[in-house]
């Protein structure tokens, strides 16, 4: 155990979660969509004006779902950490139940910088970052003490 850094709280990763923790509706007027899950069949009903005819009224059929919502938390873990491993300690840790796991990896950047001795040159460390997907209702608060 032990592959977890830090949580990421940070505004971009908040951002994230915020837009994720919101129910989208989603309409296609494809017939494809009666195979998703959730799809449901809705007439809606417009207006026609033509100039010098009379207004007709048309009916079309849409496909209309729902994507549930799904928050969302970012970790930095340890590069060597597996999806399975993440869960399992996230799980431990938080008591949540762990949907997906998500991993990016980032390269370590060169940096330099001048000082009175010269030309300092170094690197910075690669690590990698993890965003989880909780089952809808569960939430980490990662300022309350565990």
């Amino acid at each position: 155990m032990g592959f977890i850094i830090k949580p990421l709280v940070t505004e971009k990763m908040t951002k994230i979660t915020e837009k994720t923790s919101v129910e989208k509706t989603l309409t296609s007027g494809k017939k494809s969509d009666i195979e998703k899950k959730g799809a449901v069949e809705k007439k809606f009903t417009y207006v026609v004006k033509k100039k010098g005819k009379a207004d007709q009224t048309k009916e079309k059929t849409k496909y209309v779902y729902v994507k549930p919502a799904q928050p969302r938390y970012g970790f930095i873990v340890k590069p060597e950490a597996n999806k399975l491993q993440i869960k399992q300690e996230i799980e431990a840790l938080y008591n949540v139940t762990v949907i997906d796991v998500n991993t990016l990896r980032y390269a370590g950047k060169r940096s330099s910088r001048y000082t009175k001795a010269g030309l300092v040159k170094g690197q910075k460390n690669a690590f990698k970052k993890a965003i989880v997907t909780l089952k809808e209702g569960d939430t980490i608060d990662f300022y309350s003490n565990f």
